[in-house]
């Protein structure tokens, strides 16, 4: 990336160009322009439409959360790029964080999944779907599954304890209703965020339409969300009865996830759910 490159962005009077943490995927930087900072991420030999499903993602999320604005998309020299609105780092009540998720949970669907796949590092078969247990099992863990059995990282043992729980899974989902909710997809504490007005606010989602425990069990897999999280959340939008006998079977995915994309050492934390079922 060089100043020929940032000359073709559709912001001008860019000052400084520093780099940023933005996950493990993108390029980011902050541009510095004489009236305002923004957020750029850039990848790479993609197609500009590498960034539809964040764009889509934060449109969704900020009916009833705050997000960063999206300002720009688009290819430069066979790179995408996305430029967002720059939010300021500070502190907050995680209560008020809880009850911003719980907002966003109760936008609600007539189905499960979303309008289209996600092909990132890991796939995400969105295909629409009247039951939880479906989608959940058919459309998440066992392409996982298999997707592990393919690098070496699956085996036998794992995988009849894996058939046992997804027929629990798909039994449990026969009788007892859930309502799609709309989901970040990634709720790890690296994806939220306090303003320097103390405002939370959600960045980098990969949204779809789902159970909502499925998004709170990506909160206790990697820690920093506390109990005032839980209260605001639960004072907000009360959890169904039995959530903690259900929260492995969701934790498991995300486990999974890193077990596919960081390998064995991950194993370890699969084995210690499936063996339960």
């Amino acid at each position: 990336m060089d100043n020929e490159w940032l000359e073709q962005l559709p912001i001008k009077g860019i000052k400084s160009v520093t780099p940023v943490s933005g996950g493990d995927i993108n390029q980011a930087y902050r541009l510095e322009t004489a009236t305002d900072p923004y957020f750029l991420l850039v990848q790479p030999n993609r197609e500009q439409s590498f960034y539809q499903h964040e764009i889509e993602g934060l449109k969704l999320l900020g009916q009833a959360a705050l997000v960063p604005e999206v300002i720009a998309s688009g290819q430069i020299n066979g790179d995408a790029y996305l430029i967002l609105s720059w939010l300021e780092t500070g502190t907050g009540d995680q209560y008020d964080l809880g009850q911003l998720v719980a907002h966003v949970h109760q936008i609600h669907n007539d189905q499960f999944g979303f309008d289209h796949d996600v092909d990132g590092k890991l796939p995400k078969i969105n295909t629409w779907q009247s039951s939880w247990g479906d989608f959940y099992v058919h459309q998440r863990l066992e392409v996982l599954a298999k997707r592990a059995a393919e690098h070496g990282l699956w085996n036998q043992k794992r995988q009849d304890h894996l058939q046992r729980l997804c027929q629990i899974i798909l039994d449990y989902y026969q009788t007892h209703e859930t309502v799609p909710s709309l989901l970040h997809g990634d709720l790890w504490f690296g994806n939220v965020m306090f303003t320097a007005d103390g405002k939370p606010a959600l960045i980098d989602p990969d949204v779809l339409y789902g159970d909502r425990e499925f998004d709170l069990a990506m909160t206790t897999v990697f820690g920093g969300f506390d109990d005032r999280f839980y209260q605001g959340y639960n004072d907000t939008y009360p959890l169904q009865p039995g959530f903690q006998q259900r929260l492995p079977w969701y934790q498991l995915y995300y486990l999974m996830a890193h077990l596919n994309l960081f390998g064995e050492s991950y194993g370890g934390s699969v084995d210690r759910i499936l063996s339960n079922y």
